[in-house]
Parts: C-alpha cells; sequence; structure tokens
C-alpha cells in the first residue's frame, strides 16, 4: 500500500451501525419469497460479508462480477453472471459497494430479471450525489455522500485500500 495519507470520511463503527440497521430492513422485508443475496465483486466484498451476517433470516449467497473503473477512471462496464445460482421464484437482494452513475445497478438489475426471480432489490453502501445516467434508485443506500473519490471498505485506488476499515479520502 502506498504511504498517501487517507482521510476517515465514514467511520468503521458508523459502517457498523448502518449496516446492521440495513441488515434489519433486509430481515422484516417481503417473506413471500426465499432470499438470495448476490454480491457484486470484488468492491461489495467487506459490505456482503458484514450485512449477511446482519440478515436474520435463511438466505442463499452468490456473486457476481462487474468492472467499470481502472484506478480513478471510469470505463466500459462489464458484467459477469456465470457464477449465479437459480433465481427463478426467489427475492434477490444485490449488494454493490457505490452507486454513482447508476449503470453498474441498472444493468445488473436487467440482467436479472431474465433468470425468473419473485423481485430484486438493490442494496448500497454509498451513493454519490451526482447528476445520474439513470433514473434507477437502490431500494437500501448506507450512506449519501458528495462527489469524491473514496477508498476503504471494500472500495479500492489500483487494488489497494479495500482492507481499510473505514471509507475515506485519499490524499485528503
Amino acid at each position: 500500500m502506498t504511504d498517501r495519507p487517507v482521510r476517515t470520511l465514514i467511520s468503521a463503527d458508523r459502517l457498523a451501525a448502518r449496516v446492521r440497521e440495513i441488515g434489519a430492513a433486509v430481515t422484516d422485508g417481503p417473506t413471500d419469497a426465499p432470499l438470495t443475496v448476490l454480491g457484486v465483486m470484488t468492491g461489495g466484498l467487506l459490505f456482503l460479508a458484514d450485512l449477511v451476517r446482519a440478515v436474520e433470516r435463511p438466505l442463499q449467497l452468490g456473486v457476481l462480477h462487474a468492472r467499470s473503473y481502472e484506478g480513478t477512471t471510469s470505463g466500459p462496464l462489464s458484467v459477469n453472471l456465470d457464477t449465479l445460482p437459480d433465481l427463478r421464484g426467489r427475492r434477490v437482494l444485490v449488494v454493490d459497494d457505490i452507486f454513482d452513475t447508476g449503470q453498474t445497478l441498472t444493468r445488473i438489475v436487467a440482467a436479472l430479471a431474465d433468470r425468473g426471480p419473485a423481485s430484486v432489490e438493490t442494496a448500497v453502501i454509498l451513493s454519490k450525489r451526482i447528476d445520474r445516467q439513470t433514473d434507477y434508485v437502490p431500494d437500501h443506500v448506507g450512506f449519501e455522500i458528495g462527489d469524491e473519490f473514496v477508498v476503504g471498505y471494500g472500495l479500492d485506488l489500483d487494488g489497494e485500500y479495500r482492507n481499510l476499515p473505514y471509507v475515506g479520502v485519499v490524499g485528503a
């Protein structure tokens, strides 16, 4: 990891408290279909792990891969759904790290609809306050943040900083 300073934006304690709240909301959600939680790799991994432990009901777990960043630059979106479990008739919750342009979740939700789930919800730990490229709105949002490039709690800069237990801004 480089030695650039990282300013804490959201502490580990605040993250943990908010994840518990989202877990309670998912637990209290619809019970008419079995629950499958899908994590968007790699940035959503820490949020996914903490969130599924906060959900107090049986669930199935899966992952999918989406990539749209190289360093700090947004590029073309690629989504790989090849490793998903059977979603037919299930309540699906897609867990991602950050909602910025909206393209990733919009594309994932559309692709999942073709797999026959009873419903599809989304949860993100962060949502940037920016102009979106879509009208899609996540069902569960941890924190609203400004248009800053953030790292930690699964978010990276060139593959580093994901392991920080908080969300921070590099070089701030």
